[in-house]
């Protein structure tokens, strides 16, 4: 099954990476970790169209998730501001944006490795665009995101094909009458 996370996405498919750290924002820490989701993103097939980075705060994070998903179809993937740390409040601050919560896919990410249950990431979408959170570690960050790599693109896919304003769209999940 690894091999299929590892299978690129189809054309077409956009995603934005922000880093959360007060460390980055100050120009006392590199951006390593979002530099390698930019990277695994872009080797996988994804158009990365934004990477941005903000401090650590709910009011920080929920504003720059707000701004970077306004009009925005695709996956914006979160790194840094999980775990438990004083000003860790990535998860709070997309709770605060997010309209539905995707609990698997969080749960998937935290599955990865025994400190991924320290990890107090949340998933979910706003508007037509899928917000996952993932740890500040370079190495962390790109393990959770592979861990759900392989049903992502599907659900960007829904949440775009669904937002489609034109009725009548030739999307597959149009259709309530099954079974009848």
């Amino acid at each position: 099954m690894a091999e299929d996370a590892a299978k690129p996405v189809e054309l077409g498919l956009q995603a934005k990476v922000l880093t959360v750290s007060d460390g980055v924002v100050h120009g006392t820490r590199d951006d390593a970790s979002g530099a390698a989701l930019a990277a695994r993103l872009t080797e996988l097939g994804w158009d990365v169209v934004e990477r941005a980075v903000t401090e650590d705060g709910v009011d920080a994070v929920a504003g720059t998730l707000s701004r970077m998903a306004d009009r925005f179809h695709g996956l914006i993937v979160t790194t840094g501001g999980t775990g438990f740390g004083p000003r860790d409040r990535t998860p709070e601050g997309t709770r605060f944006v997010i309209d539905r919560d995707a609990p698997g896919l969080a749960e998937a990410m935290r599955l990865v490795s025994p400190l991924g249950r320290l990890s107090r990431a949340v998933a979910g979408t706003l508007d037509s665009t899928l917000i996952l959170n993932t740890p500040g570690s370079t190495k962390g960050c790109v393990e959770c995101f592979d861990a759900v790599a392989d049903v992502v693109p599907h659900a960007v896919r829904l949440l775009v094909d669904n937002a489609d304003p034109h009725p009548g769209g030739h999307g597959h999940h149009s259709d309530n009458r099954r079974g009848r």
